[in-house]
């Protein structure tokens, strides 16, 4: 039936220790336990979580994969600015599942050659990652296609969360998580498995979907113009990430973009550590104050971009 496999979860806006439990037992087999970088930068200690380091350059495949291995689908249809379309095609790829994948027109072409090159029918739409979530959306329901969210479905906000889990265990004295926010579904994941332990939320001062949100008492609709839209260009953000800010010890923090590629650059030149510029707003809030603890963890989520160092 035309539309039956575009599935929408108003009634779960809550995850359970179980939900992330039965994820990263399903998820093990495939991914990465990705390391724990314990650091010291300007005299103050720092953890990152070097998420960059995944399967796909991108903490995405845990989401992605929990998805399909709880759905099992015949055939998958997503949108992404470039990495959650990777983490679906790379997951689609071992599960022999075909998968086509939206992007907007201005997704890097870093990202849409790895999505293709996973095997994925890559169909580029529209300007920005609302277009071509309403393209796919349409596409799902014409064709009787299982739709995987990009933020917004319960199994891949349980699966981003299993990153949450590794931290918990390898970083036992770790009092502040910091993660970077787009449409919230690493937001969602992480900070329920975690929970009591502090999350902050870092956007860029150009895609602020969670800062309206938290304004506005509900989801709206945000511009997305940042050196970060590619990976954090959501038009709005979630309703499961706004649950989860209401629910836990979610903060909110916010960069230009010349923090990030700031923080970009010196994450490279103190560490040797390349990232997207998404990866990096985490640190640029942290270099700016608005991460607390005395022992935080900074969670770089990805490094599919091409680059050079700003200077």
């Amino acid at each position: 039936m035309p539309g039956a496999q575009v599935p929408n979860y108003p009634e779960r806006t809550h995850l359970t220790p179980q939900d992330y439990l039965a994820a990263a037992g399903r998820i093990a087999p495939y991914v990465r336990r990705t390391p724990v970088l314990r650091a010291a930068v300007d005299g103050r200690p720092v953890s990152f979580k070097l998420e960059h380091l995944q399967v796909a350059g991108v903490f995405k495949i845990r989401g992605a994969l929990n998805a399909l291995l709880t759905t099992s689908p015949v055939r998958v249809v997503t949108a992404s600015g470039g990495n959650h379309g990777l983490g679906v095609a790379t997951a689609a790829r071992w599960l022999g599942i075909p998968a086509t994948v939206f992007v907007p027109a201005t997704a890097p072409e870093a990202k849409a050659r790895r999505v293709a090159a996973q095997g994925a029918d890559v169909v580029k739409t529209g300007r920005v990652y609302a277009d071509a979530e309403r393209a796919a959306r349409s596409f799902a329901a014409e064709h009787g296609r299982y739709y995987v969210h990009a933020y917004d479905d319960p199994a891949v906000a349980a699966g981003q969360g299993t990153v949450g889990l590794e931290i918990a265990a390898d970083l036992p004295d770790c009092d502040a998580i910091a993660v970077p926010v787009g449409g919230g579904g690493l937001l969602t994941g992480v900070a329920g498995a975690v929970a009591p332990c502090p999350v902050v939320a870092v956007e860029p001062e150009g895609c602020p979907t969670l800062h309206a949100a938290v304004a506005a008492g509900e989801p709206v609709e945000v511009g997305a113009d940042s050196v970060a839209a590619s990976a954090l260009g959501a038009s709005r953000i979630g309703n499961l990430a706004l649950a989860a800010c209401q629910a836990y010890p979610v903060s909110l923090a916010m960069v230009d973009d010349g923090q990030i590629l700031a923080a970009r650059d010196r994450l490279w030149e103190e560490f040797r550590l390349a990232v997207e510029p998404a990866a990096a707003t985490v640190f640029a809030a942290w270099l700016s104050g608005q991460v607390p603890g005395e022992n935080p963890c900074l969670l770089l989520s990805g490094a599919n971009a091409d680059w050079v160092p700003s200077q």
